[in-house]
C-alpha cells in the first residue's frame, strides 16, 4: 500500500516528470502496441491479454503520451536522420506489430481523435487473411474451450528431444508449450497443428486487409514491414524473403510501381548483428529492434532503433484502473543507448 502510495505521489508532485524531462530530452522513445478492442467486440473474450488493451486505455496512453512526449511521425524520423534536423525534445515515435485489422477499427480512430501519428509494422503474408498467427489461435482456442493442452501435447512429444508436459491447462502453460513450437521446423509444427486447424478457426476476421492499409495511411498511419511470414529471424528459412521479398510483396499490395517501405521491425524481437545489416541492405533506412532501450539523438537518429514493449500490466491495475504513475515510472527509466 505504502509503495503504491508512493508511486502515485511522485507522480502527481510533478518530480516524476521534472525528471523526464531533463533526463530523457536528448532521447527518442519508441513505444511498440500490438493489438487494441473494446469489451464489447466478440474477439476480445479471446485474444492475448498480455498484448492486448482495451480502447478506453489505449485513449489513456495516447493522452499520456501528449502530457509528457512531443509524439512525432515516421517522416520526421527519417528526415532527421538524413538531414541531420533535430527531433522535438524527448520525442516518442508510436508503432503497432502485425497488421491487425483492429488496429483499423480502434487504434486509428483514437489516434485520430488525439490528433497523433503512428506506425504499423505489416506481416506480408498475413493481409488478408482471416485468421492470425498460430500463436495466438491457439491462445484463443484454449480460451474458448477448444484445445485441450494435454492433447497437444500428445501431439508435440514426437517432435521433442526430451518429454514434456504441461502442469495444468492455464495459459501460462500454454505459452510454454507454444515456446517449444516455435523451435520447432516449420515442417514439425504444422504435422503437430494439422489436426487441430478446424479447432483454431474461431470464425472471426483478426488481420487486415490492403482496403484498411489505404485506410490506415490515409488517416496518418505510416506503414513498414514486420516480416513475410512472421518467422523470428535468426530461424527465417529464407531470409531474403523475409526482408526483400516481404517489401516487394507489400508493394504489390499496394499498387505500387516499387518497393518504397522505409522501416522494418524484427518478429518476435529475433536478430543479430549480420541479420540488421542484411535488412539494411534490403533498402530498410531505419530498423527497429524490440531491445528495450531509449534512442540517443543528441548526435543524429541512428539506423536501428530500440523499442519499449507495451504490455497491459504495465499500465493497468488489478481493478481495471489506467495507472498513469506505472506507466511513467516504466517508461521514463528505460536506459538510453545508441544500437548503430
Amino acid at each position: 500500500m505504502l509503495k503504491d502510495l508512493s508511486k502515485k505521489l511522485l507522480y502527481v508532485s510533478g518530480l516524476l516528470g521534472l525528471y523526464h524531462r531533463v533526463r530523457n530530452a536528448d532521447s527518442l522513445t519508441v513505444v511498440m502496441f500490438h493489438r487494441t478492442l473494446s469489451p464489447d467486440d466478440p474477439r476480445w473474450r479471446t485474444c492475448d491479454p498480455d498484448y492486448t488493451l482495451a480502447t478506453r486505455w489505449l485513449a489513456d496512453s495516447l493522452a499520456f503520451f501528449r502530457r509528457h512526449y512531443h509524439v512525432v511521425s515516421l517522416e520526421q524520423v527519417l528526415a532527421s536522420r538524413r538531414t541531420g534536423a533535430p527531433l522535438p525534445p524527448r520525442a516518442l515515435l508510436i508503432t503497432f506489430d502485425d497488421g491487425w485489422a483492429d488496429n483499423a477499427d480502434y487504434a486509428l480512430p483514437e489516434l485520430r481523435k488525439a490528433g497523433l501519428p503512428a506506425l504499423m509494422f505489416v506481416v506480408s503474408d498475413a493481409v488478408g487473411t482471416r485468421q492470425p498467427f498460430f500463436q495466438e489461435r491457439l491462445i484463443a482456442a484454449l480460451r474458448r474451450g477448444a484445445l485441450k493442452l494435454a492433447d497437444l501435447a500428445d501431439a508435440m512429444q514426437p517432435h521433442l528431444s526430451e518429454r514434456w508436459r504441461p502442469r495444468d491447462e492455464s495459459l501460462d502453460e500454454l505459452r510454454e508449450a507454444i515456446a517449444r513450437l516455435e523451435r520447432m521446423p516449420a515442417e514439425h509444427r504444422e504435422a503437430v497443428l494439422a489436426p487441430f486447424m478446424a479447432a483454431l478457426d474461431d470464425g472471426h476476421r483478426h488481420m487486415v486487409t490492403v482496403e484498411e492499409l489505404h485506410r490506415l495511411a490515409a488517416g496518418g498511419m505510416a506503414l513498414g514491414l514486420h516480416g513475410k511470414t512472421h518467422a523470428p529471424m535468426k530461424h527465417a528459412a529464407d531470409l531474403d524473403a523475409e526482408l526483400s521479398g516481404a517489401r516487394a510483396a507489400l508493394a504489390r499490395q499496394l499498387g505500387q510501381p516499387a518497393p518504397n517501405a522505409e522501416s522494418m521491425s524484427f518478429p518476435h524481437g529475433s536478430f543479430d548483428d549480420a541479420i540488421a545489416q542484411r535488412a539494411r541492405d534490403a533498402g530498410y533506412e531505419l530498423i527497429f529492434t524490440s531491445v528495450p532501450v531509449l534512442n540517443p539523438v543528441a548526435g543524429g537518429v541512428g539506423w536501428l532503433l530500440g523499442r519499449t514493449g507495451f504490455e497491459t500490466d504495465a499500465v493497468v491495475d488489478a481493478r481495471g484502473r489506467f495507472r498513469p504513475d506505472w506507466l511513467a515510472l516504466y517508461l521514463f527509466r528505460k536506459p538510453a543507448q545508441r544500437l548503430a
